[in-house]
């Protein structure tokens, strides 16, 4: 089964240190990891601090560069600020841990399963044995969460889809002002030359 893994970690060294393990050994008898990255949250926002990919066949690709690397952006984009923000807002109101997970996207899960100033590392993992990554997490002091990696990688798609449509509304907004406030100077400069022939018809006359 290929799934995302996000695994927390309490001491921030052991992050790097996961992170070089499993660049150094990507693969044994009961799992294999394709791509990984070593990411951090601060103030909202997720950065890459590290990452590597074995060059495996990936489930998806995104045509900005791995899966893993593709989710790591759109987490630190203004999607997944917002929807890090709507997570956090829907754990705050809604008491069932089952409603919240029927209500949340896997991105905005994703989002908010990484608090401000924690270190994370997210993997695509393909397990032959079930839970086989957890159990080799656990020498660390962790906590692992795991998603569908099919489900991930088309939200993912989705994502960018919907961010690409947010720029053109954006970039058309500012074009729309920009014309709205160049008429505005028009008719400004037209007022200003007009009052300007006026004051000389007065002193001509």
């Amino acid at each position: 089964m290929e799934s995302v893994f996000v695994v927390k970690f309490n001491v921030q060294s052991e992050a790097f240190q996961a992170l070089t393990e499993l660049r150094q050994q990507p693969a044994n008898d009961d799992f294999v990891v394709s791509q990984a990255c070593l990411v951090n949250k601060k103030d909202g926002r997720i950065t890459m601090l590290d990452q590597f990919d074995t060059g495996m066949e990936s489930v998806n690709d995104t045509g900005t560069g791995t899966m893993i690397g593709a989710l790591v952006g759109i987490l630190g984009g203004p999607i997944g600020v917002l929807l890090g923000a709507s997570y956090g807002a829907m754990v705050g109101s809604v008491m069932d841990t089952a409603d919240i997970l029927d209500n949340a996207s896997l991105i905005e899960q994703v989002c908010g399963t990484i608090d401000d100033d924690e270190t994370a590392v997210i993997a695509l993992v393909s397990e032959q044995k079930t839970e086989s990554f957890d159990e080799a997490m656990k020498k660390f002091d962790t906590e692992v969460k795991w998603f569908d990696a099919g489900e991930v990688a088309a939200e993912v798609e989705k994502a960018y889809e919907l961010e690409r449509q947010m720029k053109k509304e954006a970039l058309k907004q500012l074009r729309d002002e920009k014309k709205e406030d160049f008429k505005q100077k028009v008719e400004d400069q037209r007022k200003k030359i007009s009052e300007e022939f006026d004051n000389l018809k007065k002193k001509l006359s």
